[in-house]
């Protein structure tokens, strides 16, 4: 995607086909549809109402019982082993998601089925099967994304590549055989900077191993312009200096290897357990480009880069985010007042 003021095109990894990704059973979208049967409803490109059923075998789940309702686990189950209509609903909802990313300017299509199961055998079955319905209908390539190995390792076996070289995401210095797969299925790769046992503490901590990673993958052929740099970016609620190791981190990966590589990241893990995520994750966004990203894992359909960067950053929502980001708001107390005081209800 080009951005108006930016000399490079952002790269996006359209992060929303994930059965990790759940709506509040009591938010707007999850309702009664017109025969009483729980739903989570969505819109056609007509504005008209579609429900995507929740079964009853979900409702006696943790998740559900903490109010939680992962919908895209649903559709996936649904459209996978269900029958007739409800088959028909689940299939519609997944070909709805692929739209929306690609619509909204995603360059990859970014694929987890991590928690449709907790069997491994289930999870194989179900990326292959969502690879192969997804690339019926996206124009963009994929990126397959798993915490395991032999879930990639499936999901590249079912990629025929027809819109392009597909994503691995991702490799680590704890699972650097991941670069073989991405050598063996000539495929780009997002490279992490996690380390051998653990994830990174600092600056320092995440150029080191994301060096080690990027060296690696150049050794074994990889060209840099196919390497994604994922710094790691933690929840500033955490710890105040979070948004500064990873801004420091992209701004020494950047002076190291130049222009051609890409650094990317899940952007809105910053603002996890916080309100009013959106200002949080848009200024993050801003941070994170000024500092030399030029991709990012993330929802364009509510971050679109080109709205990003449309925002008023003087405005006093974008002006607690940034100065929380970092580290100048201890404990995010600014932040967290001004949502109290009903200050931010306008961000999102």
């Amino acid at each position: 995607m080009k951005i108006a003021g930016l000399e490079k095109e952002f790269i996006i990894v359209g992060e929303n086909v994930h059965t990790t990704r759940i709506v509040r059973l009591k938010g707007k979208r999850v309702v009664d549809n017109s025969d009483g049967v729980q739903s989570v409803r969505y819109f056609d490109a007509d504005k008209n109402p579609l429900y995507l059923e929740i079964p009853e075998k979900i409702k006696s789940t943790q998740d559900y019982e903490e109010g939680r309702v992962k919908h895209v686990k649903i559709a996936v189950q649904t459209a996978m082993s269900g029958e007739g209509a409800a088959q028909s609903r689940g299939l519609h909802y997944l070909h709805h998601l692929i739209r929306r990313q690609v619509n909204n300017g995603a360059d990859f299509l970014d694929l987890n089925v991590d928690e449709v199961s907790l069997r491994l055998d289930d999870q194989k079955t179900a990326i292959q099967w969502l690879v192969r319905m997804a690339q019926e209908v996206s124009p963009i390539p994929l990126s397959i994304d798993s915490s395991n190995i032999e879930i990639i390792q499936a999901g590249l076996e079912a990629c025929d590549n027809r819109a392009g070289r597909p994503l691995l995401n991702s490799a680590s210095l704890e699972r650097i055989e991941a670069l073989d797969l991405a050598v063996q299925h000539e495929t780009r790769a997002i490279v992490t900077a996690a380390g051998e046992s653990g994830m990174p503490q600092n600056a320092e901590e995440r150029l080191t191993n994301a060096s080690r990673m990027v060296d690696a993958a150049l050794a074994k052929g990889l060209a840099p312009a196919n390497l994604y740099i994922d710094p790691l970016v933690f929840p500033i609620s955490v710890d105040k200096d979070f948004g500064n190791h990873c801004f420091e981190a992209i701004r020494q990966l950047r002076e190291k290897y130049g222009p051609e590589i890409h650094i990317s990241g899940g952007f809105s893990n910053v603002s996890f357990g916080l309100p009013c995520r959106r200002i949080i994750n848009d200024a993050f966004f801003i941070l994170a480009i000024e500092a030399g990203a030029d991709s990012g894992i993330i929802d364009p359909v509510t971050s679109n880069p080109k709205d990003v960067f449309a925002i008023d950053q003087e405005s006093t929502p974008y002006k607690l985010a940034e100065a929380m980001l970092l580290g100048e708001d201890r404990n995010c107390k600014a932040f967290l007042r001004a949502y109290r005081n009903g200050d931010l209800t306008t961000t999102g």
